[in-house]
Formats: structure tokens, sequence, C-alpha cells
């Protein structure tokens, strides 16, 4: 065990070879953390200023191995921010396999649970730590041709403030960063439907496009990533953080504005009713 004495703190995020993952250990590190990233590919710095770790946060040899690391070079965890994840490519709910379905939770949701399973006894040993998940306003809001990627944001949502209350009288607080649309290679990391159906494929094209205009004008990553500092470095940290001004705008309607207004609103932004349906 490395038992030098730091003044900095030992992050680790996952899913930080691009976007959302890359700006947040980027900014973390300049705010004096050693950090470390993860992705499925490693492999060493790269030009960046924060060390790369081989990780598969479905496999929990990986996830431990990796923590292991950690433990034995630092002697400490100070902060995992659960990034790694990934999107099914506009379609209906029908359109998406079993398989597919569980492979989307098995990264997004389940790859959470094991990369805090593996901390938090390192955590609960100190007495400290802060876990943050990467959430979403879909963790709030439901998503028409996208309902297994919101849906996994949901099961972050209920797990992490259920987490936290378990928790914070340990010394270990959990939060959630709720961004809205963020302009990053996400999308091309999408997985196809895998059992596509003519009866969707006018509102599959018509909301993929959406999406792809929203995107072109979304923030960057970098507003997500000083949500992250800011609920790592508060004194007493809050559950919901959201990034950038649409995510508030939306969290803000979803809570006070009727159901019926929010309703026709995301039908209204996504077109759906301008869509004709097809028969199967």
């Amino acid at each position: 065990m490395n038992m030098k004495n730091r003044s900095n703190k030992i992050a680790l995020v996952t899913g930080a070879s691009s976007g959302i993952g890359q700006a947040t250990a980027q900014l973390l590190t300049n705010a004096g953390y050693t950090v470390y990233g993860t992705s499925r590919r490693g492999g060493g710095a790269g030009g960046r200023s924060f060390e790369m770790l081989r990780l598969d946060v479905t496999s929990d040899a990986s996830v431990a191995d990796v923590v292991a690391q950690l433990m034995q070079r630092e002697g400490r965890i100070d902060l995992l921010v659960n990034n790694a994840g990934f999107g099914v490519a506009p379609a209906g709910a029908e359109e998406s396999s079993i398989e597919q379905a569980q492979s989307i939770f098995d990264t997004n949701f389940f790859g959470v649970v094991r990369m805090t399973r593996a901390v938090l006894p390192h955590m609960r040993k100190q007495g400290a730590g802060r876990i943050i998940n990467i959430g979403s306003v879909l963790g709030l809001l439901p998503m028409p041709y996208g309902a297994l990627y919101a849906a996994t944001k949901h099961a972050i949502e209920g797990y992490s403030e259920s987490l936290d209350h378990e928790l914070r009288t340990r010394g270990i607080r959990v939060s959630v960063i709720e961004p809205a649309y963020t302009n990053t290679p996400f999308d091309a990391n999408f997985m196809q439907p895998d059992a596509q159906l003519d009866a969707y494929r006018e509102a599959r094209v018509a909301v993929g496009q959406r999406v792809k205009e929203v995107m072109a004008t979304a923030d960057q990553p970098g507003i997500v990533a000083e949500a992250v500092l800011k609920a790592a470095s508060a004194v007493r940290p809050r559950l919901r953080y959201t990034a950038g001004g649409l995510a508030g705008r939306l969290t803000w309607l979803r809570r006070f504005a009727p159901a019926g207004v929010m309703d026709a609103g995301i039908r209204r932004d996504l077109r759906l009713d301008a869509t004709p349906a097809v028969k199967a």
C-alpha cells in the first residue's frame, strides 16, 4: 500500500475516455484530485493529465481488480463518479429484445451497483467518501422511443436516493447529476434496436432526426463536469444537481407544471402527434 502523505483526494471516474467522463476527470484533476479514469480499452495517459485504467463495468472481476489496484497504489478512494453507459438509438420499446434490455441495464444500472459495492467497504472503513452518479433529466421525465435508456436513469434515481439515506451517518454521501441533452460522442455508440418493426419506422426516423437537431446545440460536457465538482466539494451535498439551463427548466416543469401541460409539451417537442401511425 502506498502510505505517502497526500493532501489531495483520490477519484475514480468510469467512462472517462471521452465526453462527460473525460471532461469530469480533467476538471477534477485541475481541482487537485488524483484522478484515475477508466474505459474498456484502458491505455496510458495519451496526452491526458490523468491515468487511464482498463475496466469493464459489466464484469465483477474487472471491477474488483481496478478497485484493488487503486487501494494498493493509493490506500484510499475518496470519490467515485459513475459515468460509464450507453444508449439505444431512437426506437420503440417493442423493438428491443429482452437480451438487449438486459444489456443496457447491465452497463447503465448494474455497472453503477457493481462499482458502488466495490468501493463501499473501503469508504466505510475510511469513514468518508462521495459517490456521484451521472443520471439524466430522463430519470424524472419520460423519453418516448428511448424507454430503455430512460428506465435505467429512473433506476439510478431510486437507487441513489435510497443509498444516500443508508450511508450518510457513515460519512458517505451520494448525489445524482441530471443533465439534459449534452453534446458528446455518446450517440456514436448507440446500440441499434435488434427487433425493428415497420410499425415504428416513421416515428423512429422522426424522433431520431429531432434528437440530432437538439444535440447540435446542446450543452458541452464541461457543464456536467462543473456540476460533478460542485457536488464533490460541497460541505453539505445535495442529492440532485441539475446541469445546464435546459435541465433546470425541465426539472422545474416536471415538479410544478400540471401533468397535462408537461405531457403535451413532450409530444409537441418530439412531434409525436405529427407522425402517422403505421399498422403492423
